[in-house]
């Protein structure tokens, strides 16, 4: 009897802990993004089953189901634009295919510069991407002596304008050159740049590292130290480096069990934080504020016109400060990636910007005065390495070239400048100032009719399409030839210096009317009753599942159905195994 009732006892026990852990798990599901980025494990699967699949010929020019007249005019369009590319740049293209096969960099962004559909059937002009040879202000100028408004910002380094790095470079090389390249030693300018960066931070210490990723790798290797726990926390579509510990999902192969991507601005979210005894720090991209809970917008993902970004200081705000609260009531580190935000959101990076004080922060980019670097700064608790009673117990992180010397001169250089008056003076007007400049932007391409809108944080922008089209990728290509310099990710993000006067900012408002009214009397936003976002999306899903099983081609079709064939084809053909993963 005694043993029959312990087995039921078991059985209970066993069945009350199986619903328990069924509900944690369910609240940390909750907590998650309902996207697929949101969930990071099925995002991996997920890419694996999205074929390749081109658009041939006809395709290309009628995926929306434009008339003849219309296709017409786009092939008329493309040719003249990769006539003028071939006429004015040759030097430069000549130059970008001697390297294309050898420098794995050029030949992914060749890839991804459009939605993968119609990259094969894309001249190869425009795949390349850029090389130049000089710099001036808010300028960069290709091989061929071509001078083009710098919307790339060099990937964020750019903050102050390319004259101002060149002489952060030069004098700070001038300051270290006595020492060369020796490493390990300190270079005395060391200390001053600790101290100053010690200032911005509003924490107690310094380590050196040679790249954002770095930073943020060596900042979650403390949490985890320091804590004893195992999990971080990431906001779906936040973008941390390419390390795959802050990158659980696409682009990344390892399966990464110690990492929760969950909802931004999300009540559920908090939750979690506070029910969890897991979690070693959370992770907040500030530039996420643009875009939450999505991906940084690109041009390779525009296969309709509903990118949407919109940003809310006050929301955002408020949502940081329930965060801070949260982690500091549950002994959770957080953890600000300033990589891509500091020293342009204000003299204190978005710490400032939004008023919130993080434990950890790590810097990157425009701190280098122009060289590689990537900075972690802390409290002293957090930054330490080893453990007094426990000597063998460390965090161990070094690196060959931590505190270069030439890198410690030109960041010096930078660190003095930026506390220069008239730098203070623009950090306080400079908020007020961009959007001014977006709002006056929107009005002129309201003006025009032109189907396009600017959204910006800051001195950072994105351009919105306002009428639906699967072409809107192609506008890219047109900018460019207007005289306006863009990063691989096109028209998602526009990264803007200081530099930048007004007399700077209308000409790129004209030079961008001017790309768009082309863009629209060469029938790239032509438009139909048919063609909505959702019969576009609906009609690109119908692509792909032809393409993954082509016995159902021919019976699957949407409202915008065209010709096209589901083989590889084309000059790209050696890089199918990145764009199944992908997609």
């Amino acid at each position: 009897m005694t043993s029959t009732f312990s087995i039921y006892a078991l059985t209970a026990v066993a069945g009350l802990y199986c619903i328990y852990r069924l509900a944690v798990r369910l609240q940390l599901s909750r907590a998650k993004h309902p996207s697929l980025r949101g969930h990071s494990n099925w995002s991996r699967r997920v890419a694996r089953l999205v074929p390749f699949f081109s658009y041939d010929d006809n395709a290309f020019f009628a995926s929306d189901g434009a008339p003849e007249p219309v296709q017409q005019q786009r092939r008329k369009a493309i040719r003249t634009l990769q006539n003028n590319a071939e006429q004015h740049c040759h030097r430069t293209l000549a130059y970008l295919r001697a390297i294309r096969d050898s420098v794995s960099d050029v030949r992914f962004t060749s890839r991804y510069r459009v939605p993968f559909p119609y990259s094969d059937q894309l001249p190869e002009c425009f795949r390349l991407g850029s090389m130049a040879d000089e710099s001036k202000g808010s300028q960069v100028r290709d091989l061929d002596g071509n001078w083009r408004y710098d919307l790339s910002g060099s990937y964020g380094v750019n903050v102050f304008g390319y004259d101002f790095y060149k002489q952060c470079m030069d004098e700070g090389i001038a300051h270290t050159r006595g020492l060369g390249p020796v490493l390990g030693a300190y270079h005395p300018l060391i200390a001053e740049n600790v101290e100053m960066i010690c200032e911005v931070s509003g924490l107690d210490e310094v380590s050196f590292h040679m790249s954002g990723t770095e930073a943020v790798m060596q900042a979650v290797r403390l949490a985890r130290y320091h804590t004893g726990r195992t999990h971080l926390v990431r906001f779906c579509g936040a973008y941390h480096g390419w390390w795959d510990g802050v990158q659980p999902g696409i682009g990344n192969t390892r399966k990464a069990r110690d990492v929760y991507t969950l909802a931004d601005q999300s009540q559920q979210t908090l939750h979690i934080l506070r029910s969890r005894k897991d979690i070693a720090c959370v992770l907040i991209n500030p530039l996420q504020a643009f875009h939450p809970n999505s991906d940084a917008p690109s041009d390779t993902a525009l296969v309709a016109s509903d990118r949407n970004n919109v940003f809310d200081k006050q929301s955002y705000t408020d949502w940081l400060s329930q965060v801070r609260d949260v982690c500091t009531e549950r002994g959770i580190v957080l953890i600000f990636d300033e990589v891509f935000t500091g020293f342009r959101l204000a003299y204190r990076g978005a710490q400032e910007f939004y008023g919130i004080q993080a434990d950890l922060v790590t810097y990157g980019k425009t701190l280098g005065g122009g060289l590689p670097i990537g900075v972690l700064a802390g409290t002293h608790r957090l930054m330490r390495r080893f453990k007094d009673d426990q000597p063998v117990n460390v965090s161990f992180a070094r690196g060959t070239f931590n505190s270069h010397p030439y890198v410690m001169g030109a960041m010096n250089v930078f660190l003095n400048r930026i506390r220069q008056a008239h730098i203070q003076q623009q950090y306080r007007t400079s908020e007020t100032l961009w959007n001014q400049r977006v709002a006056r932007f929107n009005q002129r391409l309201e003006s025009e009719g032109l189907p396009l809108r600017i959204t910006n944080l800051h001195s950072i922008l994105s351009v919105l399409y306002t009428r639906p089209s699967r072409y809107n990728w192609m506008f890219q290509f047109y900018l460019r030839q207007a005289g306006l310099e863009l990063s691989w990710t096109g028209t998602g993000r526009l990264i803007m210096s200081y530099s930048f006067t007004d007399e700077d900012f209308n000409h790129v408002i004209e030079r961008f009317v001017e790309a768009a009214r082309q863009m629209d009397a060469d029938g790239w936003w032509w438009q139909s009753p048919a063609l909505t976002n959702k019969a576009i999306r609906r009609q690109f899903l119908v692509d792909m599942v032809s393409a993954r099983f082509p016995i159902l081609k021919g019976r699957l079709s949407g409202p915008l159905a065209t010709t096209r064939h589901d083989t590889r084809s084309g000059p790209m053909a050696d890089q199918d195994q990145y764009s199944r993963k992908v997609g």
